[in-house]
């Protein structure tokens, strides 16, 4: 895909991933919309990219406000080429006995629901163009219980599974549904694991995790058709050939 004047949705768009998706995809010449609930900070980005960048504070736990969201960037842009499942939480982190029940639910309303509301706001109109691509961040979390991550398990989980559904009802229709899993980035996220103390992830040291920009540039590489031997699935950024192939190691 040239990037040049499409638009790329992204949501989580204050920092992380998101953050340097937005920078990328905006190098690359796409209009790029930022969602997220901290209305002040993706403001801010959207001024440092420039004319071609659009934020809007959005809360992906609310659908309204997802629907929103979507229908206000087609008509800043035009239409939506790319949505990025990016905003996800894994706090609070705890074991099943001591979970608060309203901090699970609220967890899983947004790295589960959140990413099935995305995907429900832009598809009708991506399948009326009968083009689209729709990137949601996994984990490996998704594949096996990590001690004290019930909640952020089983969403990822059912979001991996939303995009092999996806995949299934609307490859035929023109969508191009993948999803990636990162392995561990330097991001605040990682910070709050470190803080927990549970589980071995929390005992890894901050060099032990790749760069932002690593799983950013990965999602530009996979809105090319270069990835369509990948569609329905879950690329890992873990694997060395991966990395080689996008120059992210020699």
């Amino acid at each position: 895909m040239n990037l040049h004047g499409k638009t790329v949705v992204i949501t989580g768009a204050s920092r992380g991933i998101g953050a340097s998706a937005a920078e990328i995809f905006a190098a690359e010449g796409a209009n790029v919309v930022l969602l997220a609930r901290s209305a002040d900070k993706i403001e801010d980005l959207a001024k440092e990219i420039g004319n071609n960048a659009f934020a809007r504070a959005c809360n992906v736990a609310d659908y309204k406000d997802v629907s929103s969201a979507i229908s206000e960037s087609i008509e800043k842009f035009g239409k939506i080429d790319v949505l990025i499942n990016n905003a996800g939480v894994i706090e609070p982190i705890a074991r099943m006995a001591d979970a608060d029940p309203a901090g699970w639910s609220t967890t899983i309303d947004i790295n589960l629901k959140g990413v099935f509301y995305g995907m429900r706001a832009v598809l009708p109109g991506m399948v009326a163009a009968g083009r689209g691509t729709i990137l949601s961040i996994s984990s490996g979390a998704a594949h096996g219980p990590v001690e004290a991550w019930s909640h952020y398990c089983a969403g990822k989980a059912g979001a991996a599974m939303l995009t092999r559904s996806l995949d299934k009802e609307y490859r035929g229709d023109g969508i191009r549904a993948m999803g990636l899993s990162p392995g561990t980035v330097a991001t605040t996220m990682q910070k709050e694991i470190k803080t927990s103390g549970i589980n071995p992830i929390s005992k890894l040291e901050w060099t032990d995790h790749i760069p932002p920009e690593w799983p950013a540039k990965c999602l530009v590489w996979m809105c090319s058709s270069e990835a369509d031997p990948y569609l329905g699935e879950e690329l890992s950024l873990r694997e060395e050939s991966l990395r080689r192939k996008l120059g992210l190691i020699g």
